[in-house]
């Protein structure tokens, strides 16, 4: 079966009226416009052509959910939990209301990333950068009792552990005088070797004046994507995107547990509890080749790119979206079901058809259950 989906684009206030817009070819829009769900979630499941929505032809049992996400200012802080701790937190809130803005669990799944860039620069926050790469960083800042401070804290020999006490210290909210010291250095810094992440938290800072997720921020690798160029967050690695456009996939789950640049609930224990604080380098993923099969070792999700000139036949292996985002492009499936994908649309495929192939001249991204 070839259904035609769409979805009205969700607007977060960190959207862009323009991002995509531009992508499918129309006029900006007067408000932010910051995801696009193709999916059975039933937060928003996806419409079916000719009435519906993909939530009752599935039943609610896709393992993924597919998304266009743009980002005009950047979003929260975050991590996700594995699903070992999912289960037991969803267990540990079940007595909580669903609506309750302090609750951690909304399921108890995992939810593992992926994000792939569509415009010429997608920016991220992931991980915690190299901690003598961190401790370098801080001595171009002027000497601010809070900058003074911060060196103290992550002067201890293992680097998982003073990152892990400067991130209580820093969101325990008996900090500010010190957080305050820490943007203002920030603000005043030059140094060639950091002049990218160094305006990259100005930036934030600006938009978050006060927050102590700023200073979250300046601990972590800050990642510019190229178009077709990705990274795989993991449960346990912190991460923010900041700005761009991109294809984004992700374990079927609503749990977050935030760090800083948000309005909502914080809860620290519990973020100290699941945050992986190993310092290290996210490995960027190329998109260099015509068929690029992205890096993901979950069983959620697998995410193929194509650039196409022409045709291209792909097995089906569970239920599959195919999502337009450029040229012209159209699928044919091996019960002889085609139709066209328009750019910033897509179509479900259901497993029974075994084999699609893709025709036309553009770009398109296949989401499938992924193979461990």
């Amino acid at each position: 079966m070839l259904l035609t989906i769409t979805n009205a684009p969700r607007d977060y206030a960190w959207g862009s009226t323009s991002l995509i817009a531009g992508l499918e070819g129309r006029e900006p829009s007067d408000v932010p416009e910051a995801e696009v769900w193709f999916g059975d979630h039933p937060g928003d499941p996806s419409d079916v052509a000719g009435g519906g929505t993909l939530e009752a032809v599935t039943g609610g049992t896709l393992p993924y959910l597919l998304k266009l996400l743009a980002a005009a200012a950047p979003l929260s802080i975050q991590v996700h939990p594995t699903r070992e701790q999912a289960r037991e937190g969803f267990a540990r809130e079940a007595g909580m209301d669903a609506g309750d803005p302090t609750r951690n669990y909304r399921d108890d799944n995992h939810k593992p990333e992926l994000i792939v860039a569509l415009s010429d620069r997608f920016e991220a926050l992931a991980g915690l950068r190299p901690l003598e790469d961190t401790r370098r960083l801080l001595s171009v800042l002027p000497d601010a009792p809070g900058v003074v401070a911060l060196r103290a804290r992550l002067s201890c020999a293992d680097d998982a552990q003073a990152l892990r006490d400067a991130i209580a210290w820093v969101l325990s909210g008996d900090a500010q005088s010190e957080i305050d010291d820490i943007i203002a250095a920030v603000v005043q810094a030059d140094s060639d070797d950091f002049a990218e992440p160094l305006a990259a938290v100005r930036s934030i800072a600006a938009r978050n004046p006060g927050d102590a997720g700023v200073v979250v921020a300046l601990l972590m690798n800050f990642v510019v994507l190229r178009p077709g160029e990705a990274i795989f967050l993991r449960a346990g690695l912190l991460h923010a995107y900041v700005a761009g456009l991109g294809v984004e996939i992700m374990a079927a789950s609503d749990n977050v547990l935030r760090g800083g640049l948000t309005p909502k609930h914080i809860d620290v224990d519990e973020l100290l509890a699941i945050v992986d604080t190993t310092p290290g380098t996210v490995p960027v993923q190329t998109g260099a080749h015509a068929v690029t099969d992205y890096a993901a070792p979950v069983e959620d999700f697998a995410l193929r790119r194509v650039r196409l000139d022409g045709a291209a036949a792909f097995d089906v292996t569970g239920p599959t979206m195919v999502l337009a985002t450029s040229g012209r492009v159209a699928v044919e499936c091996a019960s002889g079901a085609t139709a066209p994908i328009a750019v910033g649309s897509a179509v479900f495929i259901t497993a029974d058809e075994r084999s699609i192939t893709l025709h036309g001249h553009g770009e398109a991204f296949i989401a499938q259950p992924g193979r461990v």
